[in-house]
């Protein structure tokens, strides 16, 4: 027993909480009486221990932080409580329930914070609640053996929690494994670009096989290399040891031949069940696929799927026989040979196929997952299938209690798969989209997003840009030795970090990524071109030093001191000289700094000697192309040198490499990318504004669904089916996905409360201006001459969070939505799904009763003014469409929109009757001339007459918070649905 009593009382009572926290004292008490008899459990006592915690290991802080933690997260609390999970009002609830006094409260708060993180988002069809705590801890074996090995792997309290919680979204959607009837659900859960989606799914493995679930196959990568990766990742942290040697003697060497792993240096991280997990009252897994070999057959022939059975007269899904079983699991390749030859072998087992509750895990699913046949040339309208979409098809038909879990960063291919064909993939159970994880460096970490500051006011300590981003070229040309200067730098400044106490095993691999096209001869070019850089370069030469000391100073030097200054730096070069000479010897061992990834091949791969996970130490520039883009996870990468463009929404995300976690480097990352690079032969592209658009399409689908992920009297107001028309595409020339895997899908109507609405694509035509110009000229001579300060309309004691002088009038709701519905647009029906929205505001609900219009002026120094339509003198603004395509970037400026967005939040929280009330809206109005200077609005403007067909009368709307109605639906839409054949359009969400 252990001699800490407090510790065990604590480990015992919280242990004996699960999933629900209850009175402390009253639990305690009872234990304490028959293991530690007259232990002091006052609130005093236990305050004290937390206090002095730091000095015994904090062992009762971490067993506290891992139930709190829980507790915070969970989604679906099987206690009474309306508090919103990771809050603090869920926290004090707690509390309440544990019965613990105001400073017992405040010391754990500080010993465990409340994690202000959002969960996953849930989007789902309802279903028949059956995974229960109960039903989850009552079998409960892989599970908690995965969560212990987190957090041997020193993963925080919180991130398991959030694990649990996600996984477990997907588990409870699944079908009861002990169901009699046959359902199968499917499912997509949407990760983020190298952000660890193994994990979810590895848990979610655990959490099914121990509910049940004993046949799990994995889809995994196109190529040996990133299969035998994840078949390790599962062998390390769920399979376990003993399962792996099953009866073998370490200590026999004959007894392990040809057993993988036992050699491998990470043999001592793989989990340990203390035993066979058979000899312990639970079931084993057994591996039909090893870390060497992919599926190639029945090693035992049909009795590798002969399942154990307890009591024969009954099937193998009956509680009596599932849960003695052994769990088969595969990790095969989505490779046409390998999973014929699975189809094929589970055809001769026909008969036990049915019984069998099985689990497809599909990891990079819109990768030859789906079906990119083209639907014109289906005879009868029959789907013709793609290789490996057919052999899903087939695995499903095959095994009809089969759940199939589709994982991916980029999902909309997924969601454009036809809902209305079964055998396919489409997820029309749930979609479940992940929250970016803690220490992930993703879109925001290199993207000054909705910055409001100027481009001389931001810093390094300020701006992800000005921090980890560089263009790559400058006014003395390209920058390609800068980069590679730059991860020489950054080699040396992980080996002094590792010599002076900081965790070396995230500098193991150290690698700089050059990404220019996907062209082989290209790469060949590109790596000669490298090589003879590097050896002229003269790193060890007093001129290659004071290049590199130069490149330190400018450079490295000021973004560490503004983002790592908790970690070691050098006070000078001289300090690094030494770390320099040899980060360049480990990246030129072998004679080589340079290694091509560009071939598609197994044996390719092979000769490359590039398995991260096998190799002890890879420091290398990486030369390659679409191998590089997708599920080929570069580990270390701490520079990327990035210039080939992509058609693809999709693929253009999925070349992100640099996205992924960076710990103990995250200030050393660098990406130069390409600002001009061409598309055409006529024209070009600035990449990163590129990803940055493709960056904030993806992370607005992300927000529309949480948006719409809350049920509405316990109903949900979206499910997968409706989900194909919240992708959106801003870029003409990058498309959400592939056309060939895209539906068409009509969005009716999209509702906005409180929410701004801004057009971005504008008539180009001259006459359609002029005369959408003068539609508006009812409103515009509504203005008055003379300017107010944007202050005047906020209530006493309020400002807005920038002031300006603006124009400034009313007009009523429905004069406002006549001139928005005669409007002209680029794209016929581009505007119909807000104005449909618009319009229904007025009538017997009266929940818009009028609009203040704002023209913001520009300051005198800029401003260029002209009547517009026989309007008063309106300061003009300068706009410019992004190339190749007739959308504007943003129209409203940061301030404005913050002006806006304010007295919409202000009315709505006061309700009194102010300038701005709770049923007013607020419209930001900005006649705009496109151009890329000054003259080009002087010359729009003639006798302070503005030239109409030179004026695009753009706008940015803020409809009141109390614009919904009582449903409180958010959207309503149609789309394309084959189920209804004849029909091109279905609606399938009601009114």
């Amino acid at each position: 027993m252990t001699t800490d009593p407090i510790l065990h009382i604590h480990t015992q009572v919280l242990n004996g909480m699960q999933p629900s926290p209850r009175k402390f004292r009253t639990f305690a008490e009872l234990i304490a009486d028959e293991d530690f008899p007259g232990t002091d459990l006052s609130e005093e006592t236990f305050h004290t221990r937390l206090a002095n915690e730091e000095a015994l290991g904090d062992p009762l802080t971490a067993l506290w932080a891992r139930f709190l933690n829980a507790w915070d997260a969970q989604d679906t609390p099987q206690w009474p409580t309306e508090t919103d999970p990771r809050t603090p009002g869920r926290r004090a609830a707690i509390y309440d329930r544990l019965g613990f006094g105001p400073a017992l409260r405040e010391i754990l708060d500080a010993a465990v914070p409340v994690v202000h993180a959002a969960g996953a988002t849930v989007i789902a069809k309802e279903h028949i609640p059956w995974y229960t705590p109960e039903r989850a801890m009552a079998r409960a074996y892989y599970w908690p053996a995965y969560e212990q090995h987190l957090r041997q792997k020193k993963r925080s309290e919180a991130t398991i929690a959030d694990l649990r919680e996600a996984t477990r979204a997907v588990v409870e959607r699944l079908t009861d494994p002990e169901q009699e009837g046959l359902r199968q659900a499917k499912g997509l859960v949407v990760g983020h670009v190298q952000s660890g989606k193994t994990a979810n799914f590895t848990g979610v493995i655990a959490r099914s096989i121990d509910a049940g679930y004993r046949l799990v196959i994995v889809l995994s990568g196109t190529l040996n290399l990133l299969r035998a990766q994840t078949q390790k990742r599962l062998d390390m942290e769920l399979v376990g040891q003993e399962n792996i040697l099953r009866d073998a003697d370490l200590s026999d060497l004959d007894s392990v031949i040809g057993i993988d792993y036992v050699h491998d240096e990470d043999w001592p991280k793989f989990v340990q069940h203390g035993g066979r997990p058979s000899a312990q009252q639970s079931f084993d897994i057994d591996r039909l696929t090893t870390r060497d070999k992919d599926y190639k057959g029945l090693g035992e022939g049909i009795r590798a799927l002969e399942f154990e059975k307890r009591d024969r007269a009954k099937r193998l899904y009956d509680p009596v026989n599932l849960h003695h079983a052994a769990a088969r699991v595969l990790v095969v390749k989505k490779n046409k040979a390998v999973l014929t030859k699975l189809v094929k072998d589970l055809k001769q087992i026909r008969g036990i196929l049915g019984e069998i509750p099985a689990l497809i895990i599909d990891d990079e699913s819109d990768q030859a997952s789906v079906n990119t046949t083209d639907p014109k040339k289906w005879r009868n309208n029959a789907p013709t299938r793609t290789a490996i979409n057919g052999l899903i098809s087939q695995l499903l038909k095959l095994l009809p209690r089969a759940q199939y879990v589709g994982y991916t960063a980029t999902p909309f291919a997924n969601v454009f798969v036809d809902p209305g064909d079964a055998e396919d993939i489409f997820p029309s159970d749930f979609l479940i989209s992940l929250e970016s994880p803690d220490g992930y460096m993703g879109v925001r970490d290199f993207h000054d997003l909705d910055s409001p500051l100027s481009d001389s006011e931001r810093t390094p300590e300020n701006s992800q840009e000005k921090a980890h981003v560089r263009s790559i070229t400058s006014k003395t040309g390209d920058r390609l030795q800068e980069a590679i200067d730059s991860f020489v730098l950054t080699g040396a400044l992980k080996l002094f970090r590792a010599d002076h106490g900081v965790d070396a095993d995230p500098f193991r691999h150290h690698t700089m990524l050059v990404h220019e096209s996907v062209r082989t001869d290209d790469h060949d070019d590109l790596s000669r071109r490298i090589k003879s850089m590097w050896h002229q370069a003269g790193y060890a030469s007093a001129e290659g030093h004071l290049r590199l000391a130069a490149r330190w100073e400018t450079d490295f030097r000021v973004v560490s001191e503004a983002r790592a200054a908790d970690l070691p730096n050098p006070g000078s070069y001289d300090e690094l000289r030494p770390y320099v000479s040899r980060a360049r010897q480990l990246i030129n061992s072998g004679g080589n700094p340079v290694v091509v990834v560009n071939g598609n091949t197994d044996r390719y791969f092979d000769q490359l000697d590039l398995d991260f996970d096998r190799t002890p130490r890879v420091w290398k520039i990486l030369v390659g192309g679409t191998k590089l883009s997708r599920g080929f996870t570069v580990e270390g990468l701490t520079v990327t040198y990035y210039r080939r463009t992509a058609r693809q929404g999709d693929t253009l995300m999925q070349m992100g490499r640099w996205f992924g976690y960076r710990p103990g480097y995250r200030d050393l990352v660098r990406l130069y990318i390409g600002r001009e690079e061409p598309l055409t032969k006529t024209s070009t592209v600035d990449l990163y504004e590129a990803f940055e658009a493709v960056c904030r399409d993806e992370e607005l689908f992300r927000q529309q669904l949480k948006q719409y992920s809350g049920l509405i009297d316990g109903k949900p107001q979206l499910t997968p089916n409706d989900v194909a028309p919240l992708v959106s595409q801003h870029l003409p020339w990058v498309r959400p996905s592939a056309r060939n895997k895209m539906f068409n899908a009509e969005l009716v109507e999209i509702r906005s409360p409180g929410k701004p609405i801004e057009p971005a694509v504008y008539p180009q035509d001259p006459d359609m201006l002029a005369r959408n110009t003068n539609r508006w000229a009812p409103i515009l001579k509504a203005f008055p001459a003379q300017a107010s300060q944007i202050a005047s309309l906020f209530g006493a004691g309020m400002a807005p969070p920038r002031p300006f002088s603006a124009l400034i009038s009313r007009v009523k709701h429905a004069e406002l939505v006549a001139v928005l519905g005669s409007l002209e647009w680029e794209y016929k029906g581009y505007f119909a799904p807000h104005l449909h929205y618009l319009a229904q505001l007025d009538g017997s609900l009266a929940l818009v009763n009028d609009w203040v219009l704002i023209a913001p002026q520009l300051t005198d120094a800029y401003r260029i003014e002209a009547s517009v339509a026989e309007s008063a003198q309106l300061s003009l603004a300068r706009r410019t469409r992004q190339l190749g395509k007739p959308a504007f970037g943003r129209i409203a400026t940061v301030e404005h929109r913050q002006a806006a967005q304010a007295l919409i939040d202000a009315a709505a929280a006061s309700g009194e009757d102010a300038a701005v009330g709770p049923q007013t809206g607020v419209a930001l109005i900005y006649p705009i001339v496109e151009g890329a200077n000054a003259e080009d609005v002087r010359s729009a403007v003639t006798n302070s007459q503005a030239d109409l067909r030179k004026i695009v009368m753009a706008f940015t709307l803020f409809p009141p918070l109390a614009a919904t109605d009582s449903s409180r639906r958010m959207l309503r839409f149609r789309a394309k649905d084959s189920r209804h054949d004849g029909q091109a359009i279905v609606s399938t969400s009601g009114a």
